[in-house]
């Protein structure tokens, strides 16, 4: 048997709407993931490498800018993406 609730609505047991007008973050967070995107795209852009002709090997494959801080950039670039939507300024 499905419940039934017996309970009438009032006028004042309406709850309060929200503003459909506000956006969910703020302008500090968009400002935030733009600095995380911006990272994120220089992790990528120091990985990345010049062209190589077939059959030639280039050293520099293995250099530190590119199997280092390229990937630790971008890894940063990720986490700070996810601080900078939770942040919540603090209120005073």
């Amino acid at each position: 048997m499905a419940y039934k609730s017996d309970r009438r609505s009032d006028k004042n047991d309406v709850l309060e709407k929200e503003n459909d007008n506000e956006l969910p973050l703020l302008r500090a967070n968009f400002r935030l993931m733009a600095a995380a995107g911006v990272m994120i795209v220089l992790g990528f852009l120091l990985m990345a490498g010049g062209a190589t002709d077939w059959g030639e090997f280039n050293p520099d494959i293995f250099s530190a800018r590119r199997i280092v801080v390229g990937p630790t950039i971008a890894f940063l670039g990720f986490i700070f993406m996810g601080v900078a939507i939770m942040y919540s300024p603090k209120k005073k």
